[in-house]
């Protein structure tokens, strides 16, 4: 049974998506997965109970969909054509449709472990991602080619440890970056009480209290980070600020951080 917190969030993805038909279908369908919805929990389980890690599961996927939907959106409203649509190939909801794909699934090889987690992922999806395209888009073989191709790129290139070219694979991989806030490591925090190395990726990301993705100044995407404590600084200059370091999408954003009551630091 799906958490409050899921089915929230699961709302908020459709509210954003209304104007894509197509993509709610899609949604709809992978929410509906049974198999899907398995998964994403054992990999939860993997990362905070076997391996001490923060959330990787429905919850947090379904986060960076909302991020990864709340970026799209941005650049679409900026004009700002996609991969697909720069080479004529796919439209704004063909891009949105793999993004969305990606998001529900590129933490699915936690299920197997950490260390090469992207290739587990793309592995254990591409049966998921077949069976919902075949489904959605039925005997449209382009549409299914390209948006799998998409979705694929993302869900490996999502760790900043492989080349990515599109930028709906640059957007997921911010996207993910940027589920941070303390409520993803409160679980981890609390039944692992064992100091041991690692631990500052827990402490940094429980100093995060608000993540906010937004139309930008002088770039076309803000996101602006909020912390209770300066050790919130180790997430956003190891963990986020790598991954928008090494996106194809990097040249649209602003990235502001800081404690709470303080000067914002800019770091883009």
């Amino acid at each position: 049974m799906k958490s409050v917190k899921e089915s929230v969030t699961e709302t908020k993805i459709l509210e954003k998506l209304k104007k894509y038909p197509k993509c709610i279908e899609l949604v709809k369908y992978l929410f509906k997965d049974t198999e899907l919805q398995e998964m994403q929990e054992y990999a939860n389980n993997v990362s905070i109970k076997r391996l001490g890690y923060n959330d990787h599961g429905p919850v947090h996927m379904r986060q960076v969909a909302i991020n990864s939907i709340k970026m799209m959106n941005i650049l679409h409203d900026a004009g700002i054509q996609t991969s697909l649509e720069q080479e004529e190939i796919g439209t704004f909801e063909d891009s949105l449709c793999a993004v969305v794909i990606a998001s529900l699934m590129h933490d699915l090889g936690m299920m197997i472990g950490r260390q090469g987690h992207e290739e587990m992922s793309v592995m254990l999806a591409l049966p998921l991602i077949d069976r919902t395209l075949n489904n959605v888009f039925s005997d449209d073989i382009h549409k299914k080619a390209v948006i799998k191709s998409i979705a694929i790129e993302a869900i490996i290139g999502h760790m900043s440890s492989r080349k990515i070219h599109s930028i709906e694979a640059g957007i997921l991989l911010i996207a993910d970056g940027c589920d941070m806030t303390k409520g993803r490591a409160r679980i981890p925090m609390a039944i692992n009480t064992t100091p041991k190395v690692g631990d500052i990726h827990k402490y940094s990301a429980n100093a995060i209290t608000k993540v906010t993705i937004q139309h930008g100044e002088t770039k076309p995407i803000k996101i602006d980070i909020e912390m209770s404590a300066q050790v919130g600084f180790f997430q956003i200059e190891e963990v986020l600020f790598t991954k928008i370091d090494s996106s194809p999408a990097k040249q649209f954003f602003e990235l502001y951080a800081g404690v709470e009551g303080e000067e914002r630091k800019r770091y883009l």
